[in-house]
C-alpha cells in the first residue's frame, strides 16, 4: 500500500461491542475483517474513545433526560449516550481480537469533560483539532481509509472531516458497522456522499 496513505480504525471499543452499553450490532464481527485490512498499511491510526467519569455526553450527567435524548449543548446538538468508554476502564479498552501490533499512533478522544467529540480530527465543537491533521500532514500522507464503529457516528465524521483537511478519503463498508438511530445512517450515507467520500469495498481498495 502506498506510503502516502493511511489507515484509521475507529473506536474498535469493548464497550462498542455486542453486549457493552452502547453495543454496534455486528461490532465483533468485522475485527478480523480490519486485522486483515491492516495488514495491507505501513500508516495505521487507531482511535479510541476516552470520557472522564460525568461527561456530558452521558445521559446520567443529565437528571431527568432519558438515554438517546438530544438536547442543547452550546456547541449544537447533542445525543446523550449511556456511560461508555471511561478511561481506564475495561470497556474504553480494545477489543482484545483486535491484532493491529504496528499502529503507528493512538488518538483518544472525548476527554474534555464539556465537549463530545465522534470525529478523529475535530471535537464536536467544530473548532477544537485533535491534532490527527498535522500528524498526517507530517507523514506526508494525502489519503486516508476509514473503518470500524459506528458507521453513522464517529466513522462518518471522521471521514467528512478529513474532507475538510483536503484529504482523499475512502470509507470500507464491510469493515464497519453502525447504529441506525432514527435514520442515522442514512444521512450519514448521504453526508459522506455529499462530502465526497469513496465508499468502497476491500477489493476496490487493494486490487
Amino acid at each position: 500500500m502506498s506510503k502516502n496513505r493511511a489507515l484509521i480504525v475507529v473506536d474498535m471499543q469493548n464497550d462498542f461491542m455486542p453486549g457493552g452499553p452502547l453495543g454496534v450490532t455486528g461490532g465483533d464481527e468485522i475485527i478480523g475483517t480490519i486485522n486483515q485490512l491492516a495488514r495491507q498499511f505501513e500508516n495505521v491510526v487507531l482511535t479510541q474513545d476516552w470520557h472522564c467519569p460525568g461527561h456530558m455526553s452521558f445521559a446520567s450527567s443529565h437528571p431527568g433526560r432519558d438515554i438517546f435524548e438530544t438536547f442543547e449543548a452550546f456547541y449544537g446538538p447533542q445525543v446523550l449516550w449511556p456511560d461508555h468508554c471511561v478511561m481506564g476502564t475495561r470497556g474504553a479498552d480494545f477489543h482484545p481480537k483486535l491484532d493491529i501490533p504496528h499502529a503507528g499512533l493512538i488518538l483518544r478522544k472525548g476527554y474534555n469533560r464539556d465537549v463530545d467529540s465522534y470525529s478523529a480530527f475535530l471535537e464536536a465543537d467544530r473548532k477544537t483539532r485533535t491534532g490527527l491533521d498535522g500528524w498526517l500532514a507530517s507523514r506526508g500522507i494525502t489519503e486516508i481509509v476509514v473503518c470500524g464503529v459506528a458507521t453513522d457516528f464517529c466513522v462518518g465524521w471522521t471521514a467528512c472531516d478529513a474532507r475538510h483537511f483536503n484529504l482523499s478519503v475512502a470509507m470500507v463498508d464491510e469493515a464497519s458497522r453502525g447504529i441506525d438511530l432514527e435514520g442515522s445512517l442514512d444521512r450519514a450515507h448521504r453526508n459522506m456522499d455529499i462530502a465526497g467520500v469513496d465508499i468502497v469495498t476491500i477489493s476496490q481498495l487493494i486490487g
